[in-house]
């Protein structure tokens, strides 16, 4: 029932969400977050389910694109008749043929050799994108037109919802076919490969054959994800779609997510959007704040966002959270007070870096900053120490209450009366 209700929970989010953020920048975020659900997830496949560290992800969801891309361009002229409901399929096919073609040579190896041969894949895919223009369409890229045929019941995917509804029908569908996944007996393989390779080979399986049926799995659902942004966008450039970047954004995000926990890489998703959106309008050096969390993320909470939460759920379950309220504020307080302190000194280096012909001021969270007054950097440098120190003092308080409360969660008082 438990189950049943959290899938009923994730369909009404998905149904629901245009309906409450209905604007425009709203709702191409939420359709971006529909298809890097399924791409991260994917990702998961090799990632935290398998153990395989990939740098080439992109290469899958890039060729998937683009062949969706082509397929809409012959549908439209009438040379294939083929739905747009279907070209996911399509691209997810290609992502499929590419992953089982590629991923013979890659899962050959385990650990270190195996991404060093994703990483050499993927920055040879990348620079074939510009050798062959007539496919990939050099520079510019590859455009396209969504709407085309007839309309089945007013739906022509012309408007933004209509779209937004096919990404979220196909995150759905994907999202439980790749949970059912790891209930699979080849699943279960796919984990005793990534925990014990030999051990599974002594049991008469062949780990190398397990890693490439689950690679050639994640190139699937990978391509569907890359043919879902291609509707969305209608268009692909080879420069962008098998960058280092996007791969490294996966795995960055697959990370902070929390690759150990199945739903950790759809919060990577969120986190993605919201950072690639919002923060990149916030400020120029939103990569370098991306960093810093990335790091803090590694330091305390190295299972990523998912950790964090189930941890606290299980210790609510047996002991009253409720206290740790007046530490976990205390530590947000002081984790806010470091970040303005850095945030300050960031953007003065930016703004002396890029913008010096403005002048040396510079706005900031409603004050104005001046880059070449020494009380400016002073004044920044001084709240991150001290955010920093009164950090460090919480963090070590609530370490201790988050012990205790351990501690008196696994065992009990219990009152025993007295006859």
């Amino acid at each position: 029932m438990g189950r049943f209700a959290v899938w009923a929970l994730f369909a009404l989010v998905l149904v629901a969400s245009p309906l409450v953020f209905s604007s425009s920048l709203a709702l191409t975020m939420l359709s971006q977050m529909g298809y890097l659900i399924l791409i991260c997830l994917s990702y998961n496949i090799l990632l935290g389910q398998g153990g395989m560290l990939s740098f080439g992800h992109a290469v899958y969801t890039g060729l998937g694109g683009f062949i969706a891309i082509h397929a809409m361009n012959l549908a439209g002229q009438g040379v294939w008749r083929v739905p747009l409901v279907l070209v996911p399929l399509v691209g997810g096919a290609a992502g499929l043929l590419c992953a089982a073609l590629l991923g013979f040579v890659s899962t050959r190896k385990a650990g270190t050799p195996f991404s060093m041969i994703t990483l050499g894949l993927g920055e040879l895919v990348a620079a074939m994108a510009l050798m062959f223009p007539e496919f990939f369409g050099g520079e510019g890229g590859i455009t396209t037109n969504r709407v085309y045929g007839s309309a089945f019941m007013g739906i022509t995917f012309g408007p933004a919802i209509q779209v937004y509804y096919l990404i979220a029908a196909y995150c759905f569908m994907g999202t439980a076919a790749m949970f059912a996944f790891t209930g699979t007996p080849l699943g279960r393989l796919l984990n005793a490969v990534r925990d014990n390779p030999e051990r599974v080979e002594f049991i008469g399986y062949n780990p190398q054959r397990v890693r490439h049926l689950a690679f050639t799995m994640a190139g699937f659902f990978a391509g569907v994800g890359g043919a879902l942004a291609a509707i969305h966008f209608e268009i692909v450039t080879g420069a962008d779609s098998f960058s280092m970047a996007r791969s490294g954004s996966y795995l960055l995000f697959t990370f902070l997510g929390g690759a150990a926990f199945f739903a950790g890489p759809i919060i990577g998703a969120v986190l993605l959007v919201l950072a690639t959106v919002l923060l990149s309008e916030w400020s120029q050096a939103w990569l370098l704040y991306l960093g810093l969390v990335f790091l803090g993320m590694v330091m305390y909470a190295p299972g990523g966002m998912a950790s964090l939460v189930v941890a606290h759920v299980r210790l609510a379950r047996r002991g009253p959270l409720r206290t740790l309220v007046p530490a976990y504020l205390a530590l947000a307080g002081a984790a806010l007070l470091a970040l303005l302190g850095a945030a300050c000194m960031i953007e003065m280096v930016y703004h002396l870096q890029r913008n010096a012909a403005l002048g040396p001021q510079l706005p900031f969270m409603g004050t104005t900053l001046d880059a070449s007054a020494l009380a400016s950097w002073l004044g920044a440098a001084g709240v991150l120490l001290t955010g920093a120190g009164l950090f460090a003092l919480c963090q070590r308080q609530l370490a201790r209450q988050w012990s205790q409360l351990q501690q008196v969660s696994a065992h009990p008082v219990t009152h025993t009366q007295v006859p």
